[in-house]
């Protein structure tokens, strides 16, 4: 054997029960895993606002909740509305900040913020 390798034996061959038992709990874990992540894109659509258009994907989703999530700190930054949003978290603060962030996207600002 190579220098640095040390030599392995093969694993005893199992019994194709044993390793079709085998493929099928980690079939059934891999499903479970994808469900947990579907649900969880799944919740974070709801969360984030999105226009009528958007049929976004996992990758689209995960860039637009960064982009709302830069849009939140200007907002909190801002003199503006960042008092206003910090005292009064509410229905009606989420809608504006839901028309605000709509607003932003449809503008271009955040294809420059997105380069940061």
């Amino acid at each position: 054997s190579p220098q640095g390798k040390r030599s392995r034996r093969s694993p005893a061959p199992q019994p194709p029960e044993d390793a079709h038992a085998q493929r099928v709990i980690a079939n059934v874990r891999e499903r479970q895993r994808t469900q947990s992540l579907n649900d969880a894109f799944a919740e974070l659509r709801k969360i984030i606002p999105t226009l009528p258009s958007d049929k976004l994907s996992k990758i689209q989703t995960l860039k637009l909740a960064a982009r709302y999530i830069d849009f939140l700190c200007q907002v909190l930054q801002s003199d503006e509305l960042g008092h206003k949003v910090a005292t009064s978290c509410n229905f009606l603060a989420h809608e504006r900040l839901s028309y605000a962030f709509s607003v932003w996207r449809m503008e271009g600002a955040w294809a420059m913020s997105a380069s940061h």
